[in-house]
């Protein structure tokens, strides 16, 4: 994800030990980055990752239909339902 030109104002500071340090700036070498641009850019891309395993789902074809259908034509509530929602309107919900 490619994000607009933003002047810079945050800090982020990093304790490493010599040889995590030798191998980062191998490794930016590689991607012609300088040891902040590499560090930033594959943290992102791995925090973006790690947001998006855990906040979308994906259905197949056959999943997504039965939610939909759960959506639009959900069942009674049974008596479980029924107890928490009295439980949740007590509590002042």
């Amino acid at each position: 994800m490619r994000r607009a030109t933003v002047a810079k104002a945050e800090r982020l500071q990093v304790r490493l030990d010599a040889a995590s340090k030798s191998l980062l700036r191998r490794a930016a070498r590689y991607r012609r980055k300088t040891v902040s641009q590499f560090v930033l850019a594959t943290a992102m891309a791995e925090a973006e990752k790690v947001i998006r395993d855990n906040e979308v789902v994906t259905l197949s074809a056959a999943d997504w239909k039965r939610f939909h259908a759960a959506l639009n034509d959900p069942p009674p509530p049974n008596a479980a339902l029924r107890r928490a929602f009295a439980k949740h309107r007590k509590a002042g919900g």
